[in-house]
C-alpha cells in the first residue's frame, strides 16, 4: 500500500518547488502589467507626457521578463526525487 502511493507521489510533472516558482513567476508578471497602466488623459484633446514615465517604459517590460524567464525556469527545473 505504502508503495502505490510513493509511486503515485512520483506520478507528478513538477515539484513543490516548481509551482511555487510558477506563482511567482505569475505574481512578477502580473505586477509588471500593473506597473504599465496609468498615464492617460482625462481630456482627449491634451496629450499626456505621464505615459513616457520610467516606470512604464523601462521598469515594467524588465518586470515582466522578468516574470517570464522564471516561468521558464521552473518549467525547466528537474524537480527533486
Amino acid at each position: 500500500m505504502a508503495k502505490e502511493l510513493e509511486n503515485k507521489k512520483s506520478d507528478l510533472a513538477f515539484g513543490k518547488e516548481n509551482y511555487i516558482l510558477l506563482l511567482v513567476g505569475l505574481g512578477f508578471i502580473v505586477t509588471g502589467f500593473i506597473l504599465m497602466t496609468g498615464g492617460g488623459s482625462e481630456d482627449q484633446n491634451v496629450f499626456s507626457e505621464e505615459i513616457f514615465s520610467f516606470r512604464r517604459i523601462t521598469l515594467a517590460p524588465i518586470v515582466v521578463i522578468t516574470g517570464f524567464v522564471i516561468e521558464i525556469f521552473a518549467i525547466m527545473k528537474k524537480p527533486k526525487d
